[in-house]
C-alpha cells in the first residue's frame, strides 16, 4: 500500500523505535486518517510501546473493525490481554494467529511462555522483567527511500544482463532485452479462463430467467468480471458475475463465476475500491448479492447479545434530514453502538425475498462510530 509523507515518515520512525516522535506525528490527524487501517495499527503501535495500553488497546480494536483477522492486530490484542492477565482471551487470539499463520514466530513463542509460567505469579514477574516486549507485533514495512530505489532498479538492470536479457552478435551489438518480468496475474485468474470446448455452448436455451443475454454478452460480461478481479476490484467484479449466475448463462460458466468468487477477499474501510449507494443496491438488490458496501446513518431497534449485534440502519439519515431506507443490521458479534451517534457500516448485501418483494439485509463485518474511537477499554 503506497503511504503518503506523514505514514511514511511515521512508519521510518517506528522502525527506528521512536515510538514519541511518531505519536506526536500520527496523534493531531485522526480526522484526516479516520477509518484507515495503517493508521490506526500504527498509533495502536507506538502507544504499546510507550506503555499507553489504554489508547493502545482502543487503536488496536479500531483496526480490528476493519481487518477483523490481521495477525498483527491480533498479536497486539493478545499481548494487552496477556498483561492484564486474561490468559484464557490471550491464548484464543494466539491460536487464531496460528490458524492463518501455522510458524508465527511471535505465537509460538507466546504460547511456549504461557504454557511455562502458567502460575499467576511466575506469569506476571516473567511480565514485569520486561520481557513481554518480545511479544509485541512488527512495525508495517517502511517504503524504500529514493536512494534505496536507485539501488534497486541498478541492481535489477545488472540482474538483466547478467542473467541473459541480452544477445551479442558478431556483426555489431544488438541488445533486444528480452521480457523477464511478465504481468503478474491474480490467483485464480488462470483457473477461472474458459476452456474452448466451454465457449461453445455459451447459453442455455428455455427457462425462466432475470436476465436474457446473448452469447457474446456472456463472454464479454465474464471477462469484465475477470479483469476486475485481476484489478484487485472484487466488488464490481461480483456485479457482473450475478449478472450471470441470475441469467441463461450455461451452467459451466456459472460454475466458472462461482468459482472466481471464492478467490475474492473481504475489503476493509481502507479497501474497498467500488461504492455502491443505497439507491443503486435498492433498484436490483440481486444484483449485489453478497457484495460488501460501506453506508452512513444511525442505528435504532438496538440488540445487543452476548455474541450478536442487531439493529436498523437508517440509511443517509446521519445528517439527521434525508432517509434513503431502512435497512436491518446483524453482526455475529458483539460490537459496541452508541444510538445517539451517526455510524457508518461495513457490510455484505444479503437480498431477501419478502412480501414486498427483495429486501436489503446486511451482514456486518466492521463499524466506525465517533463514540467508539473516543471510548477505550481500560
Amino acid at each position: 500500500m503506497k503511504l503518503d509523507p506523514i505514514l511514511t515518515k511515521a512508519v521510518r520512525l517506528l522502525r527506528r523505535r521512536n515510538y514519541d516522535r511518531a505519536i506526536k506525528i500520527l496523534e493531531p490527524e485522526v480526522n484526516r486518517y479516520r477509518g484507515m487501517f495503517i493508521y490506526y495499527y500504527m498509533l495502536a503501535l507506538a502507544y504499546l510501546h510507550t506503555g499507553v495500553f489504554n489508547l493502545a488497546f482502543t487503536y488496536f480494536k479500531l483496526a480490528r473493525d476493519i481487518k477483523m483477522r490481521e495477525p498483527a492486530v491480533l498479536l497486539g490484542l493478545a499481548v494487552l490481554y496477556l498483561r492484564r492477565g486474561e490468559t484464557d482471551r490471550a491464548v484464543d487470539f494466539y491460536l487464531e494467529v496460528q490458524e492463518q499463520e501455522e510458524r508465527n514466530k511471535i505465537a509460538h513463542r507466546a504460547l511456549k511462555v504461557i504454557r511455562k509460567y502458567s502460575g499467576t505469579e511466575d506469569l506476571s514477574a516473567w511480565i514485569a522483567s520486561g520481557s513481554i516486549k518480545k511479544l509485541f507485533p512488527p512495525p508495517p514495512p517502511a517504503p524504500p527511500s529514493k536512494r534505496g530505489l536507485v539501488i534497486l532498479l541498478g541492481g535489477l538492470l545488472v540482474g538483466l544482463l547478467i542473467g541473459g536479457g541480452v544477445f551479442l552478435r558478431v556483426k555489431g551489438l544488438r541488445i533486444p532485452v528480452r521480457t523477464f518480468f511478465p504481468k503478474t496475474e491474480r490467483e485464480g485468474l488462470m483457473s477461472s479462463a474458459l476452456e474452448p470446448t466451454e465457449r461453445e455452448e455459451p447459453v442455455q436455451v428455455g427457462g425462466s430467467y432475470r436476465y436474457i443475454l446473448t452469447r457474446n454478452q456472456v463472454f464479454d460480461t465474464y471477462e469484465k468480471a475477470r479483469n476486475l478481479f485481476n484489478n484487485y476490484r472484487d466488488e464490481a467484479a461480483k456485479v457482473a458475475l450475478n449478472r450471470i449466475l441470475e441469467s441463461n448463462a450455461s451452467d459451466t460458466i456459472k460454475n466458472k463465476s462461482r468459482l472466481l468468487i471464492s478467490y475474492m477477499e473481504a475489503p476493509g474501510f481502507d479497501t474497498l475500491k467500488d461504492r455502491f449507494t443505497y439507491g443503486e443496491v435498492y433498484e436490483d438488490p440481486v444484483l449485489y448479492r453478497d457484495c460488501h458496501v460501506i453506508w452512513r446513518g444511525m442505528a435504532t431497534n438496538l440488540e445487543v447479545l452476548q455474541n450478536a449485534t442487531s439493529f436498523n440502519l437508517l440509511v443517509g439519515y446521519d445528517t439527521r434530514s434525508t432517509l434513503e431506507g431502512i435497512v436491518p443490521v446483524t453482526f455475529n458479534f458483539a460490537v459496541s453502538v452508541n444510538p445517539e451517534r451517526p455510524l457508518e457500516v461495513l457490510g455484505r448485501i444479503l437480498p431477501r425475498t419478502t412480501e414486498k418483494g427483495q429486501d436489503i439485509f446486511l451482514e456486518g463485518v466492521g463499524l466506525h462510530q465517533a463514540g467508539v474511537l473516543l471510548r477505550g477499554e481500560k
